[in-house]
């Protein structure tokens, strides 16, 4: 169970990274690298929108990739057969004529023990 939660985690921290990714880029393909114009700059505007796409692109793998995992790793219980397979089996025939229990009354019980 560790290492589901474990991988839950990370998938969720993933989720949160792409969010956060995703927010800061700009439709219009300014976003982040818009707010860094000075002629100094060590990347360039076009670096900046590439490398935001390749962490977008890279968080959506790992999602993926995280999800495929925990889903491996679920626990399962003691019991290894299928809910829907043992409901099959205790399933009632639909074709069967319904036998409706019809208790003897004590009187009746009575007076055929008597008459015996």
């Amino acid at each position: 169970m560790g290492i589901y939660i474990f991988v839950s985690i990370l998938a969720l921290i993933a989720c949160v990274l792409v969010i956060m990714v995703v927010l800061v880029q700009n439709s219009k393909g300014g976003g982040l690298a818009a707010n860094f114009t000075s002629a100094g700059q060590s990347m360039g505007v076009r670096k900046t929108a590439d490398f935001l796409e390749k962490s977008t692109w890279t968080l959506g793998a790992a999602i993926v990739i995280l999800c495929l995992v925990a889903t491996a790793t679920i626990p399962r219980g003691q019991s290894k057969e299928s809910v829907i397979k043992s409901s099959i089996e205790r399933a009632q025939d639909p074709t069967a004529i319904p036998t409706l229990p019809t208790p003897v009354p004590q009187e009746a019980q009575k007076t055929d023990s008597e008459n015996k």
